[in-house]
């Protein structure tokens, strides 16, 4: 089922998954620190509610699903509705965003605690009265801050999977690179035509933000079709796939004809903007690659072996050729059969650094 979703959908997921996690985990790391503290649960403050295995598998699921819901409002909403400020300031906002929301949570949550704690109805006077004294205690000061800790984890989480890749965090966490392997992968070099003179034309600063919006534009072509970006060059992107994944719904190709169609699409934004339209060319081929962690300051998962040469001299060609995109002969023939798509030779040619011709094709979209 899960292999049925769209790369979008996956990605959302494996992004939301590790909220409810986090809060699970924290959740119950507090409740063994508190059992801990005060030898047994049934020595807890008349304002607390004294832990069963009912409750427990009640605060379980609740604190799960709470982190589940936090993640999905992060990633679905305010994430991107914070995008342009700063790391700094994100975090401040979205503390006190979630802060006035966990307070909603308690005063919905507690009550129904309560009830079942004292095994009566949701509207017993008794589960009111211990409502209000709850309110008043220092266990709901406890309890917000417990709250509190988990949600600094998980904004802390957010932002650092933001800015590293979800990837190459689960990578890290994993260990899956830890040890240098082998494996056949896709790459793209994406390069924006013209830079310099765009650059020199708009200064440093405007071409900066120019760079921003074309990075976003680009950005939903890329995880629609499965993409991960290895690296942003200066306005340079190296973007790869799994070969399999490469290869599947020609994703490889496709995500150059969606990006290459988003930013048409915002083409008069880019010109009253900026009073360019940025173009880009891109050279694609797959090889064998070996991965691995790298670096002593600052570690890094990096993909090393001919393939990347290749495919940025690949690349390189494009203005010489007249194309924006030239692919190798040997990935091209891989692909699926579509009726959509024509490839037309572009000729065998010599690629600096390599002894061997590679013979080079150019894509159409119906």
């Amino acid at each position: 089922m899960f292999s049925s979703l769209s790369p979008v959908t996956k990605r959302n997921i494996v992004k939301i998954v590790p909220f409810g996690l986090i809060w699970l985990a924290l959740g119950l790391i507090f409740m063994f620190i508190e059992y801990v503290a005060i030898g047994d649960f049934n020595n807890v403050s008349t304002t607390a509610i004294r832990v069963n295995p009912e409750i427990l598998a009640f605060a379980s699921i609740a604190v799960t699903m709470l982190g589940l819901l936090i993640g999905v409002i992060e990633v679905v909403w305010l994430n991107k509705t914070l995008s342009s400020k700063s790391f700094t300031i994100k975090l401040v906002y979205k503390l006190v965003f979630y802060l006035v929301f966990l307070f909603l949570v308690i005063l919905v949550t507690f009550p129904i605690a309560a009830s079942m704690e004292l095994e009566t109805g949701l509207f017993d006077q008794r589960v009111w009265a211990k409502y209000v004294a709850y309110l008043t205690s220092m266990t709901n000061l406890s309890t917000f801050v417990q709250m509190s800790v988990s949600l600094f984890a998980c904004l802390f989480y957010a932002e650092i999977s933001e800015n590293i890749g979800q990837n190459v965090l689960l990578n890290f966490f994993t260990g899956k690179y830890h040890q240098p392997v082998e494996e056949k992968r896709v790459f793209m070099f994406l390069d924006m035509k013209s830079s310099t003179t765009i650059a020199e034309q708009l200064g440093h600063i405007t071409y900066f933000k120019l760079l921003k919006e074309y990075y976003n534009t680009l950005t939903h072509a890329i995880i629609k079709h499965g993409g991960e970006v290895y690296q942003y060059i200066g306005d340079e992107i190296v973007i790869s796939w799994p070969f399999e994944k490469g290869l599947q719904n020609q994703n490889c190709v496709r995500s150059f004809l969606a990006m290459k169609q988003d930013l048409e699409n915002r083409s008069a934004y880019f010109q009253k903007t900026f009073g360019v339209i940025p173009t880009f060319k891109v050279g694609i081929h797959a090889g064998l690659v070996t991965t691995g962690e790298i670096g002593a300051l600052k570690k890094e998962i990096i993909f090393t072996g001919d393939v990347l040469n290749t495919t940025a001299r690949i690349q390189a060609l494009c203005n010489e050729l007249g194309v924006d995109n030239l692919i190798s002969k040997e990935l091209a023939d891989q692909l699926p059969d579509t009726d959509s798509l024509s490839f037309e030779s572009m000729g065998t040619h010599d690629l600096k650094g390599k002894i061997a011709s590679i013979e080079l094709v150019t894509m159409f979209d119906f």
